[in-house]
């Protein structure tokens, strides 16, 4: 075991106080490599941040249900200097969904999307009459506080209504094809194409996380998808947020084109769990970054 030259902060949460099982070949290898990795929960009003070389942020995956805190606590570590991976800035910008507009007038095809205030949403849905739609907050996760329903039936209308007003929301069509073609996600180190999975729902649901019942398997997307995730980089790059040390770009096929659905760089799974290669490319990329830090060659981030 060599003498660890770093110190990492895995930001986690308390749901997730110990090391995720997706992440334990990762922190091992960084262990292996010199780097003396610690879970710690990001709003755990007691840690002292300025203890870690940096600090990657992984499964804080309540974020959404506390965000003026999260923010908060961004802005703290920017006050003591305390680097994050990835960088602050694209994670406030990554936090709101609305990205999907700027990604959007950058050229990517994204889902039809627009936004409405919680308290105008009825007046919103009112173009997509008998339309199958899709409304959820522009910060969540996990489907949290998510609705699918038919343009005005009464069933999918007293679901909206009972939706949070104080939030804003996006509004999109629903699309098939997620559940019977899948919805693929791409995971990227570096601005490097790593590896892919393909997520379907149950029968019967639309949403394609775990915990609703959605099955995840390794697959292999061809030319054309890895491309259209690529240039969604490409485009996140040309909006300023650049070097992203780790990404996940969610999209389905529609028509034979690739459609942007999340752009994931906060606390994405990287299913690293079937990809021990994987995990240990991104752990060399982690250690190269902390070290070019050391040497004050360029700021990380």
């Amino acid at each position: 075991m060599p003498t660890s030259h770093f110190r990492l902060a895995i930001a986690s949460s308390r749901q997730f106080p110990g090391i995720h099982a997706d992440d334990i070949h990762l922190a091992a290898t960084l262990e292996r490599l010199g780097v003396a990795c610690t879970v710690c929960v990001w709003n755990d009003p007691q840690m002292d941040w300025t203890a870690f070389d940096a600090v990657l942020i992984r499964t804080i995956w309540d974020y959404f249900e506390h965000y003026a805190a999260f923010l908060a606590w961004l802005d703290m570590l920017e006050r003591l200097s305390v680097t994050t991976i990835n960088d602050t800035r694209t994670l406030r910008w990554n936090s709101d969904k609305r990205y999907l507009l700027e990604l959007e007038r950058q050229g990517v095809p994204v889902i039809p999307t627009q936004v409405a205030q919680g308290g105008n949403l009825q007046e919103a849905l009112s173009s997509m009459s008998d339309r199958d739609v899709v409304v959820k907050p522009t910060v969540s996760g996990g489907a949290w506080h998510t609705v699918r329903g038919k343009g005005g039936t009464a069933d999918f209308d007293q679901a909206c209504a009972r939706l949070p007003k104080e939030l804003d929301y996006l509004v999109q069509p629903f699309v098939p094809e997620i559940a019977s073609n899948g919805e693929w996600s791409l995971m990227y180190f570096d601005d490097m194409y790593s590896h892919a999975v393909l997520k379907r729902p149950t029968a019967g649901d639309y949403r394609v996380q775990e915990q609703h019942g959605g099955s995840i398997a390794p697959a292999a997307p061809d030319d054309t998808i890895v491309q259209a995730a690529s240039k969604t980089l490409a485009a996140t790059a040309a909006l300023g947020h650049r070097e992203l040390a780790y990404a996940r770009v969610d999209g389905v096929v529609v028509n034979g084109q690739f459609l942007v659905m999340e752009l994931e760089v906060i606390e994405p799974s990287l299913f690293l769990t079937e990809r021990p290669d994987a995990a240990e490319r991104f752990a060399q990329h982690l250690v190269e970054r902390l070290q070019r830090r050391a040497n004050g060659q360029r700021r990380l981030g």
